[in-house]
């Protein structure tokens, strides 16, 4: 993460200096999977990173955060994932290397942890079209075994939002956790709340991240919203992550649907607190004792 950098960017090979940089642990799937286990989860990560030194930092970084890594899958000819953020007020640009983000695939999640868990949650989508193009399947084969499913689409590079493979997806997908921007794109909707019922008669509960606004849910038919937590933001890289890790770690806990929202969104404002995504993350206590 770097910045703030001058609006717009210089080249021209001009060097310029900023106030901030620093190495984090980054990737949505991560992000979540630390803030989960912050909030009580047990937790376990599967996933690829290179045989390199970023590789190492990620799956360090998970350990120390109480994750589990031992499906953490090694790819010896492709290196680790690296995104450069730079920020700018309150926006920021996204430069990603995918390095070994395409060739994961849902073989890379063993068979026997799927059979083992709660809850089962991906990310990034449309960075890694083999994980997307067998994911209806390893969500069919989690929901066998009485697991729920989760989806945090993120961001398509592409911009074409394709829906072919999405949408089988979304068919055993029991929580879609876009943000405003990307219900909109993947319906082709203006209006958020709007964008979030087309998902919901998709098949999913849609929650939805809505940034300075709150956040809100739709399952179809009812929709519940709720205000953002009210907090100075160092760094928002992340915090949509945090949310949904807040979400999920509420229901697995029996909570209903509005209070979910709610840790969901307190969770989200307060990992905003500092730079990076997992620094700030709230624990199950300050979470109860921060949502609305």
């Amino acid at each position: 993460m770097i910045g703030p950098v001058p609006h717009p960017l210089p080249f021209g090979q001009h060097e310029r200096l900023v106030d901030n940089g620093s190495l984090v642990l980054g990737g949505s799937a991560a992000i979540m999977a630390c803030g989960a286990a912050r909030l009580g989860l047990s937790v376990a990560f599967a996933g690829r990173v290179g045989d390199d030194a970023a590789g190492a930092f990620v799956r360090t970084a998970l350990q120390e955060r109480g994750v589990d890594v031992s499906a953490l899958v090694v790819d010896a000819t492709l290196p680790t994932p690296l995104t450069t953020v730079l920020t700018s007020g309150g926006d920021r640009a996204i430069l990603t290397a995918p390095g070994c983000l395409p060739a994961t695939t849902s073989y890379d999640v063993p068979a026997e942890l799927l059979r083992s868990v709660r809850h089962v949650h991906a990310a990034s989508f449309y960075l890694m079209p083999e994980l997307a193009g067998g994911l209806a399947a390893l969500f069919k084969e989690a929901k066998s075994n009485k697991a729920t499913t989760s989806l945090d689409t993120n961001d398509d590079p592409s911009g074409r939002w394709d829906r072919v493979v999405l949408d089988a997806v979304l068919r055993v997908t029991d929580i879609l956790f876009p943000n405003a921007a990307e219900a909109q794109a993947l319906t082709g909707h203006p209006v958020v709340e709007d964008a979030a019922g087309i998902l919901a008669r998709r098949g999913p509960l849609v929650v939805v991240k809505n940034g300075a606004a709150g956040a809100l849910a739709h399952d179809g038919s009812k929709l519940l919203s709720v205000p953002a937590l009210a907090v100075e933001p160092v760094d928002t890289v992340g915090a949509g992550d945090s949310f949904d890790a807040g979400y999920v770690a509420a229901v697995l806990k029996g909570l209903g649907r509005e209070r979910a929202l709610e840790i969901a969104a307190a969770c989200g404002s307060l990992s905003t607190r500092a730079a990076g995504g997992t620094a700030a993350q709230a624990d199950w206590e300050l979470a109860l004792e921060s949502a609305r």
